[in-house]
């Protein structure tokens, strides 16, 4: 099974398409992550993307090749988004504004970005069998460089001590639920269908979680 990673992509092969097949391509991999969100790999069938994308089959089959190519399409182009946010904490930022600001973007993501969320969530679930080398590598290199810069504020007493990695897991757990639960949510919170301004009580609730007890309270000296 065929496995990628964050630099899979190839831009000199995209930039030599005509217009027409990035607006095909475009059409199809929309059409995609809806079949693959709601139903995952297993459950998606071209015959069901080419519909959602009202084309024919054969007509996608010119683009690609088969359901595992467009499956990789769409989480290859997943990853810059799935690490955006982690990518910009910053060493040389307080504590609290650092974290904060790193829910906030989780949860924006998650808000901007539902269907992708069920997309890489389905992928865990099973197992990962076209991202496991990208677990392993480019974000493990990333967690691990951000989980050294919690361990510097540890170690300088401006954050609780913890296992920073076990803190961006939670993170994560804790963001993504909104993506990936957002029918329950909703319906625990009494909201109609699309109905997402819950988000700004979740980043006052989740700042008041992390922070609440990571940083320590100011000196009054």
């Amino acid at each position: 099974m065929t496995q990628i990673s964050a630099s899979s992509e190839n831009p000199a092969e995209r930039r030599s398409k005509t217009r027409i097949q990035k607006e095909n391509e475009t059409r199809i991999l929309l059409a995609a992550l809806e079949v693959f969100s709601e139903n995952g790999f297993r459950g998606a069938t071209l015959d069901r993307i080419a519909a959602t994308a009202k084309m024919s089959k054969p007509n996608l089959l010119y683009y690609f090749k088969n359901k595992e190519e467009i499956h990789v399409a769409l989480l290859t182009d997943l990853l810059d988004v799935w690490l955006a946010p982690l990518r910009e904490i910053s060493p040389h930022g307080e504590p609290a504004d650092e974290i904060g600001s790193y829910i906030r973007r989780k949860l924006e993501s998650s808000r901007q970005f539902p269907r992708e969320s069920r997309l890489f969530a389905n992928e865990m679930l099973a197992g990962a069998p076209h991202i496991g080398d990208f677990l392993q590598s480019e974000l493990k290199q990333l967690v691990d460089e951000k989980a050294a810069i919690f361990q510097g504020w540890i170690d300088e007493g401006r954050l609780a001590p913890c296992d920073p990695r076990h803190l961006l897991f939670a993170i994560w757990s804790t963001t993504q639920h909104y993506a990936d639960f957002s029918v329950q949510v909703r319906h625990v919170l009494g909201l109609q269908p699309g109905d997402v301004s819950y988000y700004e009580e979740a980043v006052s609730m989740l700042e008041t979680l992390f922070l609440g007890r990571l940083v320590p309270p100011a000196s009054t000296d």
